[in-house]
């Protein structure tokens, strides 16, 4: 038996402390398919927004937490709630400046199969 969907980890994206600031910077590179598990994880020592148009703030990630998403949990890979192909995230702090860690987001989507 063969099974036609299969799960596919898309480049890591990553975005060290130094590099984050009040103006939005972006973390890594546009999605390359369509994203149906997204990880956004936040190891600095300050509260982080994350935007997936640079402007506006749309998640807030705590201090040392991290936010796990499953757009399409049980779906074939054309249906069900995705994350766009070519969607850029950005990242800029709360209120003050992290002085330690990373944040990073990982991409889960789904190849083969109908």
């Amino acid at each position: 038996m063969a099974y036609g969907i299969r799960a596919q980890l898309d480049n890591l994206r990553e975005l060290g402390f130094a590099s984050i600031s009040g103006a939005y910077a972006t973390v890594g590179t546009p999605l390359t398919d369509h994203a149906r598990i997204i990880c956004f994880s936040n190891s600095t020592d300050a509260d982080m927004y994350i935007s997936d148009d640079g402007v506006n703030n749309k998640l807030r990630l705590a201090a040392n937490s991290f936010r796990l998403i499953d757009f399409s949990t049980n779906k074939i890979r054309d249906d069900g709630l995705f994350v766009s192909q070519g969607t850029q995230f950005y990242v800029k702090q709360n209120s003050g400046a992290p002085s330690r860690g990373n944040v990073w987001i990982e991409v889960t989507s789904a190849s083969g199969g109908v």
